[in-house]
């Protein structure tokens, strides 16, 4: 099979095109945490996402969805993980750093996800991907190490990239535990992930105090 026929398979264009979607999210968040807290703006996101995948299953009129007892407890998981936790160190880190370091950073997601997968799921590991990882890690450290300053300035700069680099752990684990459902019908998945850790998250950034944001920045977050 040449390059051209496996760049056609159905699964890739969709993976293209949602890690385009997906490095587009990171600098129009940076532009609407000056107007919104970093924690609302993580509910906000992904209330925005069950509302949408929500609206899209009505269109399709998708059948309803039964989880399992074992299935419950590991898409639990993955909601705590990525959906709750994830989402808002993240948007704590990219306040206080570059859009394009964050989203180089981001990068991060697929080494964590690939150890979870080998040393907790048991999955296949060889040289290539070891040293894809280690170049991944290279570039994170590269990115991360501050320049010339005080060490108070150093250690605030390291600040954003470790909720980053976390974030992306969270994400990592939330990847692999999202496998063990058993599922396929991911717009299922995603709409109810959205809803859950929406939610949950509105409720925290509302009792910690964050403002409510302007009508326009609200659904602004909501849509992206």
């Amino acid at each position: 099979m040449n390059m051209i026929q496996k760049l056609i398979r159905p699964g890739i264009p969709a993976v293209i095109f949602s890690a385009l979607l997906f490095g587009a999210s990171t600098p129009l968040a940076k532009i609407l945490l000056a107007s919104v807290s970093p924690w609302m703006l993580a509910a906000l996101l992904y209330l925005g996402s069950g509302l949408g995948l929500s609206v899209y299953r009505l269109l399709r009129r998708s059948p309803r969805v039964h989880l399992s007892r074992a299935d419950t407890f590991w898409f639990g998981a993955s909601i705590l993980a990525g959906g709750i936790i994830a989402p808002v160190l993240f948007m704590f880190g990219l306040r206080g750093a570059a859009a394009s370091n964050a989203s180089l950073l981001l990068n991060a997601e697929s080494v964590f996800t690939t150890l979870l997968a080998w040393w907790v799921f048991k999955e296949n590991f060889d040289r290539r991907i070891a040293w894809g990882m280690f170049a991944i890690v290279l570039g994170m450290v590269l990115l991360s190490w501050p320049g010339a300053g005080t060490l108070q300035f150093h250690i605030k700069q390291l600040w954003p990239a470790a909720a980053i680099i976390a974030a992306c752990f969270a994400w990592g684990a939330d990847n692999n535990l999202t496998r063990k459902v058993s599922l396929t019908d991911s717009s299922w998945i995603a709409a109810n992930k959205g809803w859950v850790a929406g939610s949950v998250n509105l409720v925290l950034a509302l009792w910690l105090g964050s403002a409510v944001p302007a009508l326009p920045d609200a659904i602004a977050a909501l849509i992206l």
